[in-house]
């Protein structure tokens, strides 16, 4: 007679959802615990007091108001970049290509301004750049999300592949409009004449930037939870099959959703270019456009949440930097104790999610 199989100790069961204050009662141990683990390790590598090394993090984000401006810019900028991924992820469409389609809004952005900067007046230069940096980016999301809906290719690779091809596009037009020549970079475009160069609102350079994301989280919001467009890539997302059935085209609704993931990353380019560095090179959004991926994901899809996430990896980032120049470590030290951080971070999301349930004991009568 076969012998039953015993159940194991421990089994996974997944959750119901829990109440707001748990999840984030949960999240906050798991900073807690990451925050020991670093300053056990701070302690027992450099011999550094970790209170120390914890108020450099803090320094580097806020030490100063221009600390807390470029914190925010750069925050807002990394938002939108998210924000921009998000309808595709929450179509289960994974678009990795937000980095070329920021690289292309930007190369867009910084072509209008170089060949257009001293034969317009700036206003109107200002709306050919904001439309052609748009158009870039969607162009940019348009071609994977074509592919996938015409011949179901995928989307991860098609995207990725797409950020190189971009980055090697804007390395040619560096060299093509270097200054000085020889130089392998572009300078600060228009720096006499300031053509092409987005207003400063209320006098201060850090601001626009920060109004534009807080006006697309907002629309963001309000897109994916109450228009017809944001049911339909809900719809999509949880069952491609379901969405046939019930008389949706997906392939329209792919295509459309990679437009607006694509030129919300050229917006973001425009920014980058026009607004902030008044300048093109291939590093130029210094990776957000992976990062976003990450940002999106710890969000689960939900742009207010999105607004805290996005500032957590740039206050890390920030601080990060200040622990290198503060206590001449190199920054593969600070990056280690990020890391550990987000690992922490993102690892907790399993307990919100799951619980490990123990066997009962079954005692035969």
């Amino acid at each position: 007679m076969k012998k039953k199989q015993k159940e194991p100790l421990f089994h996974i069961v997944k959750r119901d959802v829990l109440p707001w204050y748990k999840a984030w009662g949960i999240r906050l141990i798991a900073i807690i615990a990451a925050l020991i683990v670093c300053g056990i390790i701070t302690t027992v590598t450099t011999g550094l007091n970790p209170l120390k090394v914890y108020a450099s993090f803090v320094q580097g984000a806020f030490g100063s108001g221009r600390k807390i401006w470029i914190t925010f810019q750069n925050m807002s900028v990394l938002l939108i970049i998210s924000l921009a991924l998000t309808p595709a992820f929450k179509m289960r469409f994974w678009n990795i290509g937000g980095e070329g389609q920021v690289l292309v809004g930007a190369l867009a952005t910084a072509a209008c301004m170089i060949t257009l900067g001293d034969k317009i007046p700036n206003a109107l230069l200002i709306i050919i750049m904001s439309i052609s940096a748009l158009a870039a980016g969607a162009v940019w999301g348009l071609i994977p999300a074509i592919f996938k809906a015409k011949w179901n290719t995928n989307e991860t690779l098609s995207t990725l592949m797409m950020n190189y091809i971009a980055t090697q596009i804007v390395a040619f037009f560096t060299v093509v409009w270097e200054v000085p020549k020889g130089s392998f970079t572009v300078g600060i475009i228009n720096q006499n004449t300031n053509a092409g160069w987005l207003p400063q609102l209320f006098g201060s350079k850090y601001l626009l930037p920060i109004v534009v994301a807080f006006i697309v989280t907002a629309s963001m919001y309000v897109y994916l939870k109450y228009s017809k467009h944001g049911y339909e890539i809900a719809v999509v997302g949880e069952s491609e099959k379901t969405a046939k059935y019930v008389g949706m085209k997906t392939g329209k609704i792919i295509i459309r959703t990679m437009i607006l993931s694509g030129a919300l990353c050229g917006l973001a380019g425009l920014l980058l270019v026009g607004g902030i560095n008044h300048t093109i090179t291939t590093t130029i959004n210094s990776g957000q456009g992976f990062t976003a991926v990450m940002v999106s994901w710890l969000a689960k899809f939900n742009p207010i949440t999105m607004v805290f996430t996005s500032f957590l990896i740039i206050f890390l980032e920030r601080g990060a930097g200040e622990i290198s120049t503060n206590f001449g470590l190199n920054q593969s030290f600070a990056d280690i104790l990020t890391g550990i951080i987000l690992f922490f971070i993102i690892g907790c999301e399993f307990f919100i999610s799951y619980r490990i349930a123990v066997r009962k004991s079954n005692k035969e009568n």
